[in-house]
């Protein structure tokens, strides 16, 4: 589908110009310079708008790439610290990126023309470059013992600096931040300061400041007010204060995490079980799923306590409870839980009953759509919830039958239903949620210069001009003359009072009314 909400078409015409001028340097966004975020995106985005691909396609496959990268580091870390334990049946290093890949956080950003995957993915190689650090001291169990070369940990703590900086190019200081704050939750609990101070070697600040200073310098350099503007504006006020109006309460994040696993949000229960077995047994400061906790949990911590929370946020946490969530699901199918039959039985009815509320939830959705979408999109939904519905109730009846759990047809369920809504759902979701069809629609109007929009929320204004190429102005109520106006009803409903519509609109198209906006009276 096209572009959608405010982000995505902002963030486009910022890489799309970045091709266009070759100034890799400023971003800008119709033509003034824009510091809301740092630049690894738009450079990434603009190299497939210099390759030609579709809009949709150089906007959103740095996000599908970065995802790529994060699956692979997610499997890396599964066979390296699960790979030869006996507790587990299944290797973790197959289920975590499998987990990870078939949640509904990845599978959205995954597919999002926005930096927050790239950001999450360097933020991920960082923590795994850390852990194998780590480990070369002794600091971390896994199946590869300590036995690291010196060079070897020198590449390592290489790799961890250069992570940091990337994902300082891609959102900020967060990257420090989320990266220096999870290690040291993990240092602070387990008493392995120097361990975890090992990480600051001048190796790994050297290829930190070889990758994340040289744009901050070029960009301060040639914009002056580029560092207030960015780190004092966009990351220091927008933590500290509600400036941004994205204010929710301190347990937002709760959950959205419970979401943003889904499917296999049943699987967060026998992860604290097995937790607590490790707390029990002393086993827990050498254990890599400590660490991995360390790293899900210090994210949810450090953006509860911020004035502005958005679901993105947390999307780092993601990899480090994809692994968390495998280990379990490789645990209860093993030999490390008593009463393993009946723990796979239950755990595998709590995910078919996770299925059957998903198709449930899409079949209600139905009813609420409007007359036109509801026809538009009712064959496609019926589809996909009686899938859901369908592929529930066999994953419970497989539990109870055959006491496991049908790992298989859940990656296949979640598969099947992302293909269904690429195929059909989302293309005829596309008018009422992209600027796309619209802007086709009026490209070749027979007066250009006379379209406004009046009260537009900023996703339709940012899509429009992303897809028209240029800023559509608000109406002027004092205009005299006549025009095309994309408005809201609420917009409708003052044109009328105002005097400059009378009558009734046909029925309009997606999403936006097209008002001719009449003469003013003399």
């Amino acid at each position: 589908m096209g572009l959608v909400g405010p982000d995505e078409p902002r963030y486009a015409w910022i890489a799309r110009a970045m091709a266009t001028t070759g100034d890799w340097v400023t971003p800008r966004l119709y033509g003034q310079p824009w510091f809301e975020k740092p630049v690894l995106y738009y450079w990434m985005a603009a190299a497939g708008f210099l390759l030609h691909l579709p809009a949709e396609w150089a906007a959103r496959l740095p996000s599908a790439l970065a995802a790529l990268v994060a699956a692979i580091t997610v499997g890396w870390l599964g066979w390296k610290f699960y790979g030869n334990e006996e507790v587990f049946e299944r290797t973790p290093a197959a289920l975590a990126p499998l987990v990870f890949s078939a949640s509904v956080a990845t599978i959205g950003f995954a597919r999002a023309a926005t930096p927050d995957m790239l950001f999450s993915a360097a933020v991920a190689l960082a923590m795994a470059s850390a852990a194998h650090v780590l480990q070369s001291l002794g600091a971390l169990r896994s199946m590869a013992g300590a036995s690291n070369t010196l060079a070897r940990d020198r590449l390592a703590l290489t790799l961890f600096g250069v992570c940091v900086g990337l994902a300082v190019l891609a959102k900020g200081p967060a990257g420090v931040i989320l990266a220096a704050g999870a290690i040291s939750l993990w240092a602070v609990a387990t008493k392995r300061w120097p361990a975890a101070l090992r990480l600051a070697h001048p190796v790994a600040i050297v290829a930190f400041c070889v990758i994340a200073l040289p744009w901050y310098v070029l960009c301060a350099l040639r914009n002056p007010g580029f560092l207030r503007i960015f780190i004092f504006q966009h990351n220091f006020e927008r933590y500290l204060t509600p400036l941004f109006e994205h204010r929710q309460p301190f347990w937002f994040f709760g959950p959205i995490i419970l979401l943003a696993v889904l499917p296999w949000t049943a699987l967060l229960w026998p992860a604290a079980r097995l937790a607590l077995k490790m707390w029990r047994e002393k086993a827990w400061d050498q254990s890599p799923g400590f660490f991995f906790a360390c790293w899900a949990l210090f994210p949810v911590l450090f953006f509860s306590f911020s004035e502005s929370k958005l679901p993105g946020y947390i999307l780092p946490a993601i990899p480090a409870l994809a692994l968390l969530l495998g280990a379990a699901l490789a645990c209860v199918a093993g030999k490390g839980l008593p009463h393993g039959d009946k723990r796979a039985a239950r755990l595998a009815v709590a995910l078919g009953l996770t299925w059957l509320v998903l198709g449930a939830g899409v079949l209600l959705w139905l009813r609420r759509l409007s007359p036109v979408m509801r026809d538009d999109l009712k064959s496609s939904i019926l589809l996909s919830g009686g899938i859901a519905v369908a592929g529930g109730i066999a994953i419970a009846l497989s539990g109870i039958v055959q006491k496991r759990i049908p790992v298989l047809l859940m990656i296949a369920l979640t598969v099947l239903s992302v293909e269904i809504a690429g195929m059909r759902i989302l293309p005829s979701l596309d008018p009422y949620l992209s600027a796309r069809w619209h802007a086709e629609f009026l490209r070749n109007d027979a007066h250009p210069d006379r379209i406004f929009t009046y009260q537009l929320p900023r996703a339709w204004t940012y899509g429009l001009a992303f897809y028209l190429g240029r800023e559509l102005p608000e109406w002027n109520p004092g205009d005299p003359e006549s025009a095309l106006v994309l408005t809201t009803p609420k917009g409708l409903e003052e044109m009328t009072k105002m005097g400059r519509f009378q009558g009734e609109l046909e029925e309009n198209y997606k999403g936006i009314l097209y008002v001719p906006a009449f003469p003013a009276p003399r």
